[in-house]
């Protein structure tokens, strides 16, 4: 797996676990509990530290240290700790999981972590899924959705991007004009042409492809999946167009629509701040102040309130103005 250095949160240090188990112990006990302790300790420690006074907590007193967070919160803020406490390794599956389990899909989490995740990540992904729930991830989705949405998840759970390598620029003209054929110059889309060059093409053989087509048509290629195509499998390649461009503008974008306008979609907003937290939530601020003339920290601050609020601004960081 790759070495993430541009997250929020790194390991603390001096770090006991130990101690760290005590005081949260203790500001679990009796009556009341003090929330803020527990948001301090959880939000500056890394997940493989979480880990180690988990484990510290149950030899200490028996329990289970995610079973009392969550009888001794409540709400988003429950959620939100809850979330730091699983493991990394799991993380993404378990969120699959939730995605397609019970009545009605939740497309939006497919989309943002099949679109977002990278090729090692995705098979990372698919392991744990089958050891986990012993289940086979694609069976489960491919049971869940349909058309060319299912067919564009289905070609990025193969996890077979090329890998970046020497650009070859007449493949790159190549397969402009065929996107260019397949969308604006047609009368109907050929879906199945987008689905292949988008999900299979290296990063940086996308990149120049993108350019050439703005250079062959005179659109961006978001402007064409934009008119030519539509519901789910619209949003999976605009998500993966964005991945494709960068990774942490579409995290930015991502969570700036999770608090724009009436109501905040906290469930997005806590597995991107989570998710992202040791990989490259830096980046992503950088990219919400540059795009939306506001820093993430000012939005989550007017947005979100109490402990909740808390907790997500010492996970972002710190301000960007």
């Amino acid at each position: 797996m790759a070495k993430y250095t541009r997250g929020t949160v790194t390991a603390f240090s001096p770090f006991d676990a130990r101690a760290d188990a005590e005081a949260l112990r203790k500001a679990m006990k009796g009556m009341g509990t003090d929330e803020e302790t527990v948001l301090k300790i959880l939000t500056s420690r890394n997940n493989a530290q979480r880990q180690e006074i988990a484990s510290a907590f149950k030899t200490l007193f028996g329990r289970d240290l995610v079973d009392d967070l969550k009888s001794e919160l409540t709400g988003k803020f429950e959620t939100l700790m809850v979330s730091l406490m699983r493991p990394t390794y799991i993380f993404d599956a378990h969120a699959l999981k939730h995605a397609i389990k019970g009545a009605g899909t939740n497309e939006k989490v497919l989309t943002e972590i099949l679109a977002s995740r990278t090729p090692a990540e995705v098979r990372n992904i698919k392991q744990v899924y089958l050891q986990e729930y012993e289940a086979n991830l694609e069976d489960k989705i491919t049971g869940e959705t349909s058309g060319y949405f299912q067919r564009l998840l289905v070609v990025l759970l193969q996890a077979n991007r090329d890998p970046d390598g020497r650009i070859d620029e007449g493949l790159v003209e190549q397969d402009a004009q065929v996107l260019f054929r397949a969308g604006e110059l047609k009368w109907g889309t050929d879906e199945e042409k987008f689905i292949t060059i988008l999900g299979t093409r290296s990063v940086s053989h996308l990149r120049r492809v993108f350019d050439k087509y703005m250079t062959i048509s005179g659109f961006q290629i978001e402007e064409t999946i934009d008119r030519e195509t539509s519901g789910d499998l619209e949003r999976l390649l605009l998500a993966v167009v964005k991945c494709i461009r960068s990774v942490p503008a579409y995290f930015a974008e991502t969570l700036y629509y999770s608090m724009k306008g009436a109501g905040t979609d906290d469930d997005t907003l806590i597995r991107v701040m989570v998710s992202r937290s040791e990989i490259d939530l830096l980046d992503i601020r950088q990219e919400f102040r540059k795009n939306f003339a506001k820093s993430l920290h000012q939005m989550i601050q007017k947005d979100t309130s109490g402990d909740y609020r808390k907790a997500l601004l010492l996970l972002c960081g710190g301000d960007d103005d």
